[in-house]
């Protein structure tokens, strides 16, 4: 009965949070920064956010962000927040096409 009913869940696509990887570092001026990957095929809505200020953006598959660093030298990596999801769940961010 169990096998029955993980073979009937084969079909459907499970949606998760897409791989992405996120690097912290510091530039040559010791202000902290961030780049996020994007290791799927599927572009992403992106955004990163430090001291309440977000950035949003379009991140190609298979492809990196530039660097978005701090406004301080005081800031460190656990103050910045990143968060990416699928372009497709989120229609009012895509491109039009006409």
């Amino acid at each position: 009965m169990c096998w029955l009913f993980v073979i009937s869940l084969l079909p459907f696509k499970l949606n998760a949070m897409p791989k992405i990887k996120i690097l912290h570092d510091r530039n040559t001026q010791d202000y902290a920064r961030v780049r996020i990957t994007n290791e799927t095929r599927e572009e992403l809505l992106c955004y990163v956010a430090i001291n309440g200020y977000k950035i949003k953006f379009r991140l190609p598959p298979r492809n990196s962000s530039k660097w978005y660093k701090a406004t301080d030298t005081r800031f460190n990596a656990s103050h910045f927040s990143t968060w990416c999801d699928y372009m497709y769940l989120y229609p009012q961010y895509q491109k039009k096409r006409f």
